[in-house]
């Protein structure tokens, strides 16, 4: 058996459900990424977010192939990821459900670029979109950061094990 072969092998030996379970382990941020196309505020709950350079400015997030919204912010080609605050989880749900008003009730000011800065957030980065790449039935997206900032003061929302905050797994025992 080849090399190939071999990997093949392997990764069809990966159930859904065995990869989300331990990959869950690691625990990250949550985010939502926002764009406003003239007429309406959009925006999607995303976990799959990270930095990716520092020269140039870049970062990175993985759409859904299924999501009905990121094809409508990647037509406005310029976004805002909004690093969510311990306290938002129910914003955090609420983005991350369709058909659905999401900015129902919810305050926000426009970036420098117009796309939405939601209120409370520790964190926000404004940014064009670079660039697109397939991943399996996810999209990579690299966006080139235009502005940005922090604040310090605010503590951010963790997922871990299917849950929020580090500790939610134990919590849930």
């Amino acid at each position: 058996m080849d090399d190939c072969t071999h990997l093949d092998v392997l990764a069809a030996a990966v159930e859904p459900r065995r990869l989300r379970e331990v990959l869950g382990h690691f625990a990250s941020g949550i985010v939502i990424v926002t764009a406003h196309d003239q007429r309406a505020p959009m925006g999607f709950t995303c976990q799959s977010f990270a930095s990716l350079s520092l020269d140039p400015p870049l970062v990175s997030f993985c759409p859904a192939r299924t999501s009905a919204t990121w094809p409508r912010i990647r037509d406005v080609g310029r976004f805002c990821v909004n690093v969510l605050a311990d306290h938002q989880e129910k914003l955090s749900d609420a983005f991350a459900r369709s058909g659905i008003d999401k900015f129902a009730g919810v305050r926000w000011r426009p970036s420098p670029a117009g796309s939405p800065i939601l209120d409370g957030v520790c964190a926000w980065i404004d940014c064009v979109l670079e660039d697109e790449f397939d991943g399996g039935d996810h999209t990579i997206v690299v966006g080139r950061i235009r502005d940005l900032a922090a604040d310090p003061a605010r503590l951010p929302l963790l997922f871990h094990r299917g849950g929020y905050g580090i500790c939610a797994a134990e919590e849930a025992n």
